[in-house]
């Protein structure tokens, strides 16, 4: 998951590795079973107001509610402060050409405008007048070097859309036709997050008549759970419900220290040359970190994750959920005995469970 520089490589492999990224990005599921190991934890409803703070499981203390960063009207600072001070102009989101068609739904090439950039995706809308509730895929980590469009949560993008949900996979800056942006990766990536929220207004003005602007949602895997926290906690209200599956950690600095400290020695001295060590610097780590934030939340969140995950531990998401709960926000979390990363044998088990919490949530 640890990121490589973009630019034009990407351009010049992208075809040789379709088929590379389609093995990277699609794992076979095994035939389920509803009682195979999978265990859920409850629901916490929405009553409180104070701020989480939960242990991570690194060694290094947790901010108390009363060291919360303040929400700053300085929006170009790299931070969740930045982002929630900044205005957002998604919009021209545009179906191109038509990609394959299914007796379910049609796929289809797409674009829209975040941050003045070009971004790209795929987009599979339902047969049939709609209009459709809509969900926004968020993938995790592929090498921007070798990514193609759409690639990343290719299960998902097929099941949602048969199940009547009508699907926009976004590529991010710096990915498959996406524009670039030099600065993202020094940035965090929490351009993509801006690229997730601007997704989400682009559908809404779309004037799509089968698309359902009052009906939209964010689903995100691995990394882009960590891009989906950090947009339920920037625009509150902005979806009706979030999934995420196995995500990284709501602790910036445990995604840091796991893939970039080390395996990116180049990376990590521009950020922390720029801000800071997570000790010798901790409000900006803190402050660029969805988790103390988590009081912001408030849509219903689900969140499915394996024990035998060797990428995003469980015990990152055990301290996600349980920060979830302590600022009052309507979570629940399922836990998958022997399921890896990618899921496998028990994924069928996950998505029906994620259709039915969607289908209940996006009815509210």
């Amino acid at each position: 998951m640890a990121g490589m520089p973009s630019g034009t490589l990407r351009r010049t492999v992208a075809a040789a590795a379709a088929a590379l990224g389609l093995l990277l990005s699609a794992c076979t599921a095994g035939d389920e079973d509803e009682g195979s190991g999978a265990t859920a934890s409850g629901t916490a409803p929405s009553t409180s107001t104070g701020t989480a703070s939960a242990p991570s499981g690194t060694g290094e203390p947790e901010p108390s509610a009363s060291a919360t960063p303040a929400v700053a009207p300085a929006a170009s600072r790299v931070s969740i402060p930045g982002l929630i001070g900044r205005e957002y102009d998604g919009r021209g989101l545009q179906l191109r050409q038509v990609l394959a068609r299914t007796g379910d739904y049609v796929r289809h090439a797409a674009t829209y405008r975040s941050d003045g950039l070009r971004i790209s995706g795929v987009m599979n809308i339902p047969r049939g007048r709609g209009p459709f509730p809509v969900l926004v895929l968020l993938h995790g980590y592929i090498d921007p070097a070798y990514y193609v469009t759409g690639q990343g949560l290719m299960r998902e993008q097929d099941y949602l859309a048969r199940e009547g949900y009508a699907v926009l996979h976004i590529d991010y800056r710096n990915h498959a036709g996406s524009d670039d942006d030099p600065t993202a990766e020094r940035r965090l990536r929490l351009g993509y997050t801006a690229d997730t929220i601007n997704a989400v207004l682009a559908v809404k003005r779309s004037g799509i008549a089968r698309l359902d602007g009052d009906r939209v949602g964010l689903l995100g895997r691995s990394m882009g759970g960590g891009v989906t926290y950090n947009a339920l906690v920037t625009r509150p209200g902005l979806v009706k419900a979030a999934v995420v599956f196995a995500p990284v950690s709501s602790r910036t600095a445990d995604n840091f220290n796991r893939w970039i400290r080390d395996d990116r020695s180049g990376l990590a001295g521009q950020i922390t040359r720029r801000h800071g060590t997570p000790q010798g610097n901790p409000r900006f780590w803190r402050e660029v970190s969805p988790r103390p934030y988590f009081d912001r939340v408030t849509e219903p969140v689900l969140i499915h994750h394996g024990t035998s995950d060797d990428s995003c531990p469980i015990r990152w998401t055990r301290a996600s959920y349980a920060a979830l709960q302590e600022a009052g926000a309507d979570a629940r979390l399922f836990v998958y005995d022997g399921e890896e990363h990618a899921f496998g044998p028990q994924w069928p088990l996950s998505m029906r469970r994620t259709v039915r919490f969607l289908d209940r949530a996006m009815a509210a």
